[in-house]
């Protein structure tokens, strides 16, 4: 059986649709970086997602090649992610999709080193015979967050995030975005595929006590 990180962390993919605090550790990530209207035709953001899955899959079929990873064992390809942000924005206006500017993600398992994240772009830059310069191994320790379920449509996000901010009121806690701590979402459904009231995303912001 494959390990599915979603169901073995569920307190991180699969949390309540309603507001908790959850401590998330580091983790690492093959990203994207990129901005405009992710909704616009031919977006750099549906670009980046392209561009993950193409090193994401090459390093879960690495078993079936030369290549051979230490520690690696079957799994399933973690979820599509994104970091947010608008500069001079706390958190993201919906209002300006043209301005924003997203980190887009797919967790790395424990056992890809860079080494091995190095060989993957250059194995998916000569098989797919596209240009992979964008894709960066990133590290990242979230820390303290306040998150939960959404479910529908991506524009009523600001409905759950208004529950987010009232729950972390009634506790003595605030959002704190920075450079670093941005607006998170997690796609546990294929926008593709699934009608737009029953999408499920994980919505997670950083906070800290006031």
């Amino acid at each position: 059986m494959a390990f599915d990180y979603k169901k073995e962390y569920k307190e991180f993919y699969l949390p309540k649709n309603e507001p908790s605090l959850v401590e998330v550790p580091a983790m690492n990530y093959i990203a994207v970086r990129g901005k405009g209207d992710p909704n616009a035709e031919d977006s750099e953001y549906k670009q980046s997602i392209g561009l993950l899955y193409g090193v994401a899959f090459t390093i879960k079929m690495s078993k079936m090649g030369d290549h051979r990873i230490n520690g690696y064992f079957d799994y399933v390809v973690p979820p599509l992610e994104g970091f947010w942000w608008q500069e001079h924005t706390d958190g993201i206006d919906y209002s300006r999709k043209a301005d924003f500017h997203f980190l887009s993600v797919i967790r790395l398992p424990e056992f890809v080193s860079e080494a091995d994240f190095a060989w993957a772009v250059e194995e998916a830059t000569r098989k797919k015979k596209t240009d992979y310069s964008k894709v960066e191994f990133f590290p990242y320790a979230e820390g303290l967050c306040v998150q939960m379920m959404h479910v529908g449509p991506y524009d009523a996000e600001p409905v759950s995030i208004a529950r987010m901010d009232r729950f972390l009121e009634e506790r003595g806690y605030e959002n704190d975005f920075t450079e670093r701590r941005m607006h998170h979402e997690i796609y546990l459904s294929d926008a593709r595929r699934v009608a737009p009231e029953k999408l499920k995303t994980v919505l997670r912001h950083p906070v800290r006590k006031k």
